[in-house]
């Protein structure tokens, strides 16, 4: 068998070494293909960041101490608490939100839907810190209330933060790992008023969008894909 391109198009997967991977990694229950990360996963794409997921995305938007705007989407994005509300991202690399936010102690998060779909991607292209995603996006900035990072003013929701921590990743060992999660105090809150139902904000019908899997797949939260639980008491 000859070798094949994975789905990235990028990597070449050798078929019968992939073969031979999976059968001497796979359990001992035929079900599962089971693999230790520190030793590879053997496939043609790393299953992990689609086994978590959909993710938020994290379309943060900070600002360099020289004053250049900056606009770029992270898929390593949540919240983590209520009460102050804390969000935060983590960055592979230290990147120029990672370096704005130390130098500001100030970041933006800007709701990414599907109408902003294509700017959004514009904003993960490799550019220097000279340059503002703004522009390259086509993508008017707004002024904030209460932080200096201006956010998307086409973004029908925002959430300005002030830093609350910035911490370089370890390994279970301890090693020090080159990523870096920033977790953010939310100090305002912007949300488009026709996203209100009767004061509950209507999720599916802001239509965010979400990692989901692979190099290139994304998915769209619709009304059609939601149903409701009650949680125990």
């Amino acid at each position: 068998m000859r070798p094949v391109r994975s789905a990235d198009k990028n990597t070449v997967v050798d078929v019968p070494r992939f073969a031979a991977f999976f059968k001497d990694n796979r359990s001992l229950s035929t079900n599962f293909y089971s693999y230790e990360p520190a030793h590879g996963h053997g496939l043609p794409h790393d299953p992990f960041n689609a086994i978590i997921g959909p993710r938020p995305i994290g379309w943060i938007s900070s600002i360099s101490a020289g004053g250049v705007l900056n606009l770029a989407p992270y898929s390593f994005f949540n919240a983590f608490n209520y009460t102050p509300p804390i969000i935060g991202f983590s960055s592979s690399g230290f990147k120029d939100s990672v370096r704005n936010v130390q130098e500001t102690g100030e970041f933006v998060w800007n709701l990414a839907t599907r109408d902003l779909a294509e700017e959004m991607n514009s904003t993960a292209a490799s550019v220097g810190p000279e340059v503002s995603e703004f522009e390259l996006a086509g993508l008017t900035p707004v002024a904030s209330s209460l932080v200096k990072p201006s956010r998307v003013g086409k973004a029908r929701v925002a959430m300005e933060c002030r830093v609350a921590d910035v911490v370089q990743l370890k390994s279970a060992a301890g090693e020090m790992v080159r990523s870096w999660l920033v977790l953010g105090e939310v100090v305002m809150v912007h949300i488009d008023t026709s996203l209100l139902k009767n004061g509950i904000y209507d999720t599916a019908g802001a239509h965010p969008i979400l990692r989901a899997g692979g190099p290139t797949a994304y998915v769209e939260v619709r009304q059609d894909a939601m149903f409701d639980m009650v949680r125990p008491k």
